[in-house]
């Protein structure tokens, strides 16, 4: 506090001045959480804009709600002449890609998936059950096919790839998870060869599942366009070889729709958009098309976030859950995350199996994901809890819970 002075905050924003080398001044807005400070740091946020948005979580009475200074009303001005001239200018739709170029991809993605065919072919014949004993080159053989599927401009079909050679030894049943994981690429091949005669819905699926992309643009003029009050539920982060995905889950309140935010930091580098769980905001999303959509663009956010502190829009019945994603699976049946929100359900630890299980009001139970959950038992103090987790139709991974009016990001220990 001895080195903040002018501390403010109304609907709009949150602003101070921080006393170091010089005098900074730190604005955040109040709905995005995007930080502005007149320091010299290249980091975004730099260390004065964290400074201010620990100093709001922890005190929030040192920044009185009172009328901006002059510097944070341009400040504010400008954002929102910068939001009209962007909202006023023409929308550059995406140029439609000439029919040869669409023709050649297609002749390209049509023999990656001959060559994935073959492949799989191979692996089932020769048998599963030794996949865990195989040496190295035949690993390698899979990564070089996944780098042809990449050559075929068929990369989703690489990325499934890769991800098969985590499965052998990763848990007793792994056989049977492998076998499921190359019937569900078998499923994606037959698919795209009679894509024509699928519903339009799910032929979007599979183009994407391909390895066609569509831009945000593409997103905001075709997708289904829906405004709730969003809870932002919690985050899962996977590193991959050259950077790290980040999924970020919210439910809508009215409507009760999951949805989730997919983003991807290259080496490093910040996300792009900043979404702090444990909070509510009115916003619109837009879904990527497809049958089952849950992949959103969030359109537009308004108002500031609010704290979560109320019930979940979730179900009291694990029966009701499952039922909701074999729902899911029918219509799109390469869905491979889903969002899990149980009200009044218990976390416990059993003893003689070392695993970490949810238990609902009729004794149903689901695996937690590997990992230690002491902190979430000693929070809910073995009474029933609102959670969020995801789940991968094998175990859950908590993203957070409600106790006592207060949402607690979860996050698991021992991995």
């Amino acid at each position: 506090m001895k080195n903040w002075q002018n501390l403010g905050q109304n609907e709009q924003a949150l602003w101070g001045e921080c006393r170091g080398s010089a005098i900074y001044q730190v604005k955040v807005d109040a709905a995005t959480l995007t930080v502005t400070c007149s320091c010299p740091s290249r980091k975004i946020p730099c260390k004065h804009g964290l400074g201010l948005l620990f100093l709001v979580a922890s005190t929030p009475d040192a920044l009185p709600t009172t009328d901006p200074p002059e510097w944070v009303e341009a400040w504010l001005t400008r954002r929102a002449e910068a939001a009209k001239r962007k909202e006023a200018a023409p929308k550059k739709s995406a140029s439609a890609p000439s029919q040869k170029a669409v023709e050649k991809r297609k002749a390209l993605v049509d023999k990656g998936i001959e060559r994935l065919d073959l492949w799989l072919s191979d692996l089932v014949r020769n048998g599963l059950g030794g996949a865990d004993t195989q040496p190295q080159a035949f690993w390698k053989s899979v990564d070089d096919i996944a780098k042809q599927m990449v050559d075929h401009q068929a990369s989703g079909l690489a990325n499934r790839l890769r991800r098969l050679t985590e499965i052998p030894g990763s848990s007793p049943d792994w056989p049977k998870q492998l076998l499921a994981q190359c019937g569900k690429l078998a499923l994606l091949s037959e698919a795209y060869r009679n894509i024509d005669r699928l519903h339009p819905a799910l032929q979007e699926d599979v183009r994407q599942l391909i390895g066609w992309t569509l831009k945000e643009d593409e997103v905001l003029a075709r997708g289904e366009k829906v405004a709730d009050d969003w809870f932002f539920l919690g985050q899962i982060q996977i590193t991959a070889d050259r950077g790290v995905t980040q999924r970020t889950w919210m439910i809508g309140r009215q409507t009760k729709r999951p949805a989730m935010i997919s983003q991807f930091s290259l080496n490093g580098t910040a996300f792009s958009q900043v979404y702090p769980t444990a909070s509510v905001q009115q916003a619109e999303v837009v879904y990527w098309p497809g049958a089952a959509p849950m992949r959103v663009v969030l359109a537009s956010r308004n108002g500031a976030l609010q704290p979560l502190t109320e019930h979940l829009p979730g179900t009291e019945s694990i029966d009701h859950f499952l039922g909701q994603v074999a729902q899911i699976l029918a219509l799109q049946p390469w869905q491979d995350y889903f969002l899990c929100v149980l009200n009044t359900v218990i976390p416990f630890y059993e003893h003689e199996t070392g695993h970490w299980w949810i238990r609902d009001a009729q004794n149903k139970v689901l695996p937690l994901a590997k990992g230690n959950y002491w902190s979430l038992l000693a929070l809910s103090g073995g009474y029933p809890i609102d959670i969020a987790c995801e789940w991968n139709g094998a175990t859950l991974t908590p993203l957070g819970a409600l106790i006592e009016k207060r949402y607690h990001s979860i996050v698991r220990e021992g991995v």
